[in-house]
């Protein structure tokens, strides 16, 4: 586990040789960034395989008296900060090895090498195939920098470069303009929440006098900071989280970001940068369990997300945008459930997901590929044209839809358990009104691409390369089976809830009562979306012409853009204009340009008596002398 710190310095090593030399090596640029991540998940899978049997007895480890969990400490001194005068603040560089940061890890390691293998048949014809393989490593090396950090400054510089690698893979293709507003759209939006976060951070060092997560849990459960500073510590952080979780009102910039190439959306904008805000969540629990005004706060913000972006994916015609406001929506659901205090059950639903919805985001790749249009209203019969791709999508709306053994069952189950248990009835109702739309959305994105009637002639469709869906083939198996890690099996060593917790291990069990309530909701679902798309009963058509206001409202995503525009023109702009006349006139012209104006207009006044001749200043002496003895006799005589 020690050697953990190389799975980002690899990627890192292998983003700045391809930078340097992709150019050269063209379509086998994807090499080194390969190379890395399957290096980096060979360490990955030793490192886990040694904490597992051996994390109790290793030296750097220990059970963390505030989570319950055991967790593995590496670091060295990275600077020392301070003024003449007061101690000085010693920072470090390193790492944690927990459950929480191998669950997170572990997902990034894992997707990332089926998106970079799927990537090599998806973008073997892009002029800039070199550089995409470039940042992609460099993302890589971010986002698992991210999740091992064990202090906020080191976290917060993994944030940044995730951000940074966020918005050039978005404006990849920056010829077009829809792509280049959209990653300075992502860019702007996400930076709003990221300024809280620092502020969060700087208040931590203030409060605690140092960066370090574990000092900071330490003091926040022995009572030493004030419940105020506790609330404002974790609500500023919760904006960082809203920003990159794209949570309401932060989630604008998500469906933007599908302007970028859809193995980017696979890897960062569905399965592991947009969870970074629920990672930090739940990495800084032990500060949020301790205001229960800020888990309502998580709570509220959780559910308002995941309700709202399920609407909009339920009207929307752009199959990538759809899967976009999906994730937001299960985003929101994760949250949601950390609000809720369901620590295990919000991770566990991360995992899933990102597994899911990953598979989704290629299948959408394959279609993309294959007759080059993302439009499910202008599909129609793909299971003919696409079989592959049709069944491995249908794996992974079924996992997200909630059907059982599917691993999106175990994760949503568990989740909605925790609601019902620790939120009143306002949440449980609403936590079951998002399984039925997450049903209906899911099955709408089936029937209408892939079982639908054909709505154009496919004789041009592209045929798929092996290297593209051997990947999903994997992600689908993976979708398969991980959701029984959640069971406790007889013979395995732990369960899920045994290995990822919050105070105290809970195995995994199946509520029955509320199991069957979901999934007799999630079937409803289905039927409710196979009478519209495919039996197009006319009352459904019927209902739709006289709801058609609030249908045009969710469609246009509650006009919250429109809002955002507004806001800006009639706000922003004029209160930037107003600083920038402030910064020309006051800190410009006066402040700056003013003294040097000032002396060089009394030095050209007074310079005109150095003329150079005797008798001149002889003159100006006799007449200062006699200025000077009028104005002494005035003084004596008065």
């Amino acid at each position: 586990m020690q050697y953990f710190w190389l799975i980002p310095v690899i990627s890192f090593i292998a983003f700045i040789i391809t930078s340097l030399i992709g150019n050269k090596i063209l379509k086998q640029a994807w090499i080194f960034p390969m190379l890395a991540i399957v290096l980096g998940l060979g360490i990955y899978c030793f490192g886990l395989t040694e904490y597992l049997q051996s994390r109790f007895d290793l030296e750097h480890c220990f059970r963390s008296s505030v989570t319950g969990m055991v967790g593995c400490n590496y670091s060295v001194e990275w600077f020392t900060a301070g003024v003449r005068g007061a101690d000085s603040v010693n920072s470090f560089l390193g790492f944690t090895v927990d459950p929480l940061s191998l669950s997170v890890a572990g997902l990034a390691i894992f997707v990332a090498l089926m998106v970079q293998i799927y990537s090599i048949g998806y973008m073997k014809d892009d002029p800039r195939f070199a550089w995409y393989y470039s940042v992609q490593a460099l993302f890589i090396s971010s986002m698992i920098l991210l999740a091992l950090s064990d202090n906020f400054l080191l976290l917060y510089v993994a944030w940044e470069l995730v951000g940074l690698c966020s918005y050039l893979l978005i404006g990849f293709w920056y010829e077009k303009p829809e792509a280049k507003e959209a990653a300075k759209k992502a860019f702007t939006v996400t930076r709003l929440g990221d300024v809280g976060l620092l502020i969060g951070i700087l208040l931590i060092w203030i409060e605690v006098g140092s960066f370090n997560m574990s000092d900071l849990f330490t003091q926040v459960g022995s009572g030493e900071i004030a419940s105020w500073t506790i609330f404002s510590i974790s609500g500023l952080l919760f904006l960082g989280a809203m920003g990159k979780s794209a949570q309401f009102p932060f989630h604008v910039w998500l469906p933007d970001a599908m302007e970028g190439p859809t193995p980017v959306s696979a890897l960062i904008h569905a399965a592991t940068m947009v969870a970074a805000g629920v990672y930090l969540v739940a990495r800084a629990y032990p500060l949020f369990v301790q205001s229960e005004a800020m888990m309502i706060i998580v709570s509220c913000v959780g559910l308002i997300t995941a309700i709202g972006a399920a609407l909009i994916c339920c009207v929307s015609v752009d199959l990538k945008r759809a899967l976009a406001y999906s994730t937001i929506s299960h985003l929101g659901l994760m949250m949601l459930s950390l609000g809720a205090f369901g620590y295990t059950a919000a991770i566990l639903h991360l995992l899933a997901h990102g597994f899911s919805k990953a598979l989704l985001f290629l299948g959408s790749g394959n279609i993309m590929h294959s007759i080059d249009d993302l439009n499910i209203n202008r599909m129609g019969g793909l299971k003919s044209v696409l079989p592959a791709t049709t069944i491995l999508f249908c794996i992974g709306a079924l996992s997200l839809a909630g059907i059982p053994l599917l691993s999106g069952f175990w994760s949503k189950d568990e989740v909605i358990v925790s609601i019902v248990h620790n939120r009143n009835i306002v949440f449980a109702i609403s936590s079951m009104v998002l399984v039925f739309l997450s049903g209906f959305y899911m099955i709408r994105l089936i029937i209408v691409p892939f079982f639908g009637s054909p709505n154009r002639d496919y004789s041009h469709a592209h045929k798929l390369p092996f290297v593209m869906l051997a990947p999903m083939g994997v992600l689908a198996v993976v979708v398969v089976l991980f959701g029984w890690i959640a069971l406790y099996m007889p013979g395995a060593p732990a369960s899920f809830g045994t290995f990822l917790f919050y105070s105290h291990p809970k195995n995994f069990h199946l509520e029955p009562d509320i199991a069957i309530i979901t999934l007799v909701i999630t079937l409803l679902s289905f039927g409710f979306g196979y009478l519209i798309y495919v039996k197009r009963f006319s009352i459904f058509q019927n209902m739709r012409i006289k709801a058609r206001l609030i249908i045009e409202i969710v469609e246009n995503k509650y006009y919250i853009d429109e809002l955002y525009q507004i806001l800006v023109d009639k706000l922003v702009l004029p209160a930037a204009g107003l600083v920038a006349l402030f910064d020309r006139i006051l800190v410009n012209d006066v402040g700056i340009n003013g003294p040097g104006y000032v002396t060089r207009t009394v030095g050209s006044i007074i310079r005109h008596h150095i003329t150079g001749r005797i008798y001149v200043y002889l003159a100006l002496m006799t007449t200062g002398m006699i200025v000077l003895g009028i104005i002494w006799l005035g003084i004596v005589i008065l």
